[in-house]
């Protein structure tokens, strides 16, 4: 399923689906949403095992669009050895 990512989204991309969920779970706590993880097969991607999780994140904390807070939503993606990037 590949990311549709509304403008103003940021994806956060990890290759483990428990630190997708972990990390979700700890941004929906710190006031993002929807904070959705879902897997995400890159076009011509042929092995299931190697495809990566996607947590969506459209809002931040304040309101706003999360892209405001894709430098620090990038960093919590480093520290699960992933990345994030707008939309």
């Amino acid at each position: 399923m590949a990311a549709t990512g509304k403008e103003g989204t940021v994806l956060v991309t990890l290759s483990e689906r428990e630190d997708a969920e972990e990390l979700a779970e700890q941004l929906y706590d710190q006031g993002y949403e929807p904070c959705t993880v879902h897997r995400d097969m890159l076009a011509g991607e042929d092995d299931a095992e190697d495809v990566d999780w996607v947590i969506e994140v459209a809002t931040g904390p304040h309101g706003g669009p999360a892209t405001f807070d894709e430098p620090h939503l990038a960093v919590l993606a480093q520290d699960y050895g992933g990345y994030a990037a707008a939309q």
